[in-house]
């Protein structure tokens, strides 16, 4: 169930900039990180200064201060971001490729579901200029996989309300296993051309969570498929999706991957 546009998605502002209309039911609804991702950031930062880009409503900040973590986000969603700064997180407006560092200098700069939406090889550039030497640059992703009855039911639901959209929702059995190749290539070579890091590497990190019936469908209006879509538009592929859940007796298991590609400026540790 991709919900990411698979050309140049950096692009594509308008649904980068659209998963601010329900700011509280995306900081509810969305999936965290594993805690063994975390850690190996936090470790990485040596507990210093991180640098969370597209940081959203605070997920990954949050856990990362939890972490031992100090951390200052970037986002360019008012509406997202003023939602992390009442739940706690420090955040400047704009986005990543126009702020302004103002000479402040990080042990990591991280991205949780969001490099996609930055352009690799300035977004790479301007991670190099602000880490420190040593300092890692660490982009993530959750990639989930539901069960193929639920990932039928929104594909067949979406295509119905919207045949014209530019996102491919088909089901595509081990997404969790291969999870965005593309994107991870696309990061990776945007790593390599902006110079001044090692060579990247990947990481990834399986892991499941059991999803009711109502958590599920508050969770799938955040994603990019269904941000932009009429209410009654997202009202009908709930239906979809919310009779193939009952069907399975009103829960299901979710098998996520979240797959990283990091790099540490300057080089090798």
């Amino acid at each position: 169930m991709p919900t990411i546009p698979e050309d140049e998605p950096h692009r594509h502002r308008l649904m980068a900039e659209s998963f601010g209309v329900d700011a509280e039911r995306y900081d509810r609804a969305r999936p965290r990180y594993p805690d063994a991702l975390v850690e190996r950031v936090a470790t990485g930062a040596r507990g210093g200064a991180v640098l969370d880009v597209g940081c959203g409503t605070g997920i990954v900040a949050r856990q990362l201060r939890a972490a031992g973590c100090e951390v200052l986000g970037v986002e360019p969603d008012g509406r997202m971001a003023d939602l992390a700064r009442r739940l706690g997180t420090e955040v400047e407006p704009g986005t990543f490729e126009d702020w302004d560092p103002a000479g402040r200098r990080f042990d990591a700069v991280v991205a949780g579901q969001a490099w996609h939406w930055i352009d690799p090889v300035a977004g790479a550039a301007k991670a190099a200029r602000v880490l420190r030497p040593g300092g890692c640059l660490v982009a993530f992703w959750n990639v989930h996989e539901p069960p193929l009855a639920v990932a039928e039911a929104f594909a067949e639901g979406f295509r119905k309300v919207a045949p014209d959209a530019p996102i491919d929702v088909r089901p595509r059995r081990g997404q969790a296993r291969d999870g965005h190749q593309p994107l991870l290539a696309k990061a990776a070579d945007g790593i390599r051309a902006a110079g001044g890091f090692g060579e990247p590497e990947q990481w990834r990190f399986d892991w499941e969570w059991t999803y009711t019936r109502d958590a599920w469908l508050d969770q799938l209006p955040t994603q990019g498929a269904l941000t932009r879509l009429p209410a009654q538009a997202q009202s009908e592929v709930l239906a979809s999706v919310g009779a193939a859940v009952d069907e399975l007796g009103g829960s299901f298991t979710m098998r996520y991957t979240t797959v990283t590609v990091a790099a540490w400026a300057g080089g090798p540790r």
